[in-house]
């Protein structure tokens, strides 16, 4: 049995699809299961102990390449490579996880008997399904994604109950996530607590002074030790924030891998984060979370399982699903202060951040 995954990004999407994969592990413990993924995510199921392959695409970094005309030539080889590599199994089984024209232009180029994905009718679909040949019918849009994987999956017969995620970590992540936080001059004789303060999405931020605020209340309040995490593009956001606080706290945004984070996130008490992919890296080894919520809706998208919590105002706008706010005011974040999000911290059911 040749089984193809394709689910290309983005980082939350991806861990999102690692219970299914363990899923069809277990249902076929002797199957080659290969996985098509996008660079950024990528790290995220290398050396997965489900997957026997992974087949890494460069998709927008070929695509800025092609447009600006520089390495054109060693670009297309390494299309072409992605291409032989794609189409050198023929697989029993190919499954679009995605259902977006990106994936379902992968499952096409697929040689597979099987290429199955859920049939139209669920938004933001780019007609992907016309690139299967075994449609299985819609489901709601307001289950969360996870529970979509595995409704997928048991659709095809494959037991799919149980939430496992094995991200691939080892001692060399966990090392270096503890190296990284002595550079950002945080001892470990406190509670730690990740704060994820960015996301891609305009309309997904939290005023910048309210994090400010938080972190300095948790740290005189709780005692505890704050670190900021992100991608190296949002240094300029959380240099703002630590110039508005009063108290230290450490910063290592931009100097994480994927693995170095989650391995970062499993040393925290408590991450608190915006909607974005932390938030479900965070979730997925198991450290509670405190979401920020506005214009998404975290029943479809927030972090899955017991022990997490999430912020929202809920304004009747909310949620929009817009990158722009359609008000001008972005309510559905700024409207949310900074007691909202400490109670949430310190709700009955949260994990404590004191050491006890």
């Amino acid at each position: 049995m040749k089984i193809l995954i394709v689910k290309l990004s983005a980082i939350g999407d991806v861990i999102h699809t690692l219970p299914a994969v363990n899923a069809l592990r277990a249902h076929y413990p002797g199957a080659h299961i290969a996985w098509v993924a996008e660079e950024a995510a990528a790290p995220l199921v290398k050396g997965h102990p489900a997957l026997d392959r992974v087949i890494v695409s460069g998709r927008k970094r070929w695509a800025e390449a092609l447009r600006s005309g520089y390495r054109r030539q060693e670009t297309l080889r390494e299309i072409g490579r992605f291409l032989r590599d794609l189409r050198d199994t023929r697989y029993d089984l190919v499954i679009d996880f995605q259902q977006l024209l990106k994936s379902g232009a992968v499952t096409a180029l697929a040689r597979g008997g099987v290429k199955v994905g859920f049939g139209p009718g669920m938004q933001h679909m780019e007609m992907s399904y016309l690139f299967l040949n075994r449609r299985i019918p819609s489901v709601s849009m307001e289950h969360h994604a996870l529970s979509r994987n595995l409704m997928l999956l048991r659709a095809l017969g494959v037991p799919a109950s149980r939430i496992v995620y094995r991200l691939p970590m080892d001692a060399v992540d966990h090392e270096a996530a503890a190296a990284l936080l002595k550079q950002a001059g945080i001892a470990g004789d406190r509670p730690l607590v990740a704060v994820n303060p960015v996301a891609q999405w305009k309309t997904k931020l939290w005023p910048n002074h309210r994090f400010a605020a938080l972190a300095d209340r948790l740290i005189h309040d709780h005692g505890v030790d704050i670190v900021f995490t992100g991608g190296p593009d949002d240094r300029p956001t959380v240099a703002d924030i630590l110039s508005r606080m009063r108290r230290k706290a450490g910063d290592l945004t931009g100097q994480t891998t994927l693995r170095t984070l989650a391995a970062l996130y499993r040393r925290a008490r408590m991450v608190i984060s915006t909607d974005t992919g932390p938030m479900h890296l965070s979730a997925a080894v198991e450290t509670p979370v405190v979401a920020i919520f506005g214009p998404t809706a975290p029943w479809r998208t927030g972090p899955f399982g017991p022990g997490h919590a999430v912020v929202r105002l809920g304004p009747s706008c909310s949620p929009c699903f817009k990158r722009s706010c359609p008000r001008g005011d972005h309510l559905c974040m700024t409207g949310l202060d900074v007691d909202a999000v400490l109670k949430a911290v310190t709700r009955p059911g949260m994990k404590p951040i004191r050491r006890l």
